[in-house]
């Protein structure tokens, strides 16, 4: 952050930004895909046919595995080795192995997803949507710090959208639901001081368009 955004960055109540973390940390990119398998799990049972709870659970626990964990875990060992600051990569170029490395992870679920004839078809678009996001974020990183929290909520949104579209159901509350949640995350995000309106704009804008483009190119 420069010297004049610090002068006019607004001030707010120590609860306020604490309160602002929190939602931050709830809704981390990491995250994003795990809450939207799930979501799939309680909405469309019916698509995930011949799976027993347990076998769900574990889908469930493997998605967290793939795509929060090991990026995660990736990233501590960054810090570890001395390769990057802090673990909150601040700044652009601390973004740039993360990036390339949940990027695999991405692919690779896109991959799996491929392969499962008892999981919705919809994860296909889905997870080659955030892995396009993470290569175009990437790009994007070159010249702004494009906001991964914006990119994610623009991804859930749009996914989400997408998923009534192409199970052809009313789901207008849980959508407006997830509106709300990316405007409470992006104004968060606000309040923590880390971005601009621009990044988190371009952000969420990023995650939209590349879940449309999955969904063209995928379905």
């Amino acid at each position: 952050m420069n010297i004049q955004q610090e002068l006019y960055k607004p001030q707010y109540g120590k609860v306020i930004t604490i309160l602002a973390k929190i939602i931050s940390y709830i809704f981390h990119p990491l995250f994003i895909p795990t809450y939207i398998f799930w979501l799939l799990v309680k909405y469309f049972p019916y698509d995930f046919p011949g799976i027993t709870d347990k076998l769900l659970g574990l889908r469930i626990f493997s998605v967290f595995w793939m795509t929060a964990f090991f990026p995660a875990l990736a990233v501590f060992l960054l810090w570890r080795l001395k390769f990057i600051d802090n673990i909150f990569l601040r700044t652009q170029k601390e973004r740039i192995i993360p990036f390339f490395i949940t990027m695999f992870f991405y692919w690779w679920m896109f991959y799996l997803s491929r392969n499962f004839d008892d999981q919705p078809k919809v994860l296909k678009f889905f997870f080659f949507g955030i892995f396009i996001s993470t290569a175009i974020g990437v790009i994007i990183n070159n010249f702004i710090k494009i906001s991964l929290h914006g990119i994610a909520m623009g991804s859930a949104l749009m996914a989400i959208i997408l998923f009534s579209f192409y199970y052809q159901i009313n789901i207008g509350l849980l959508i407006s639901i997830a509106i709300l949640l990316t405007g409470i995350v992006a104004t968060s995000r606000f309040i923590a001081g880390n971005h601009t309106n621009a990044e988190m704009y371009i952000g969420i804008f990023t995650g939209v368009f590349c879940q449309l483009l999955g969904y063209w190119f995928v379905m």
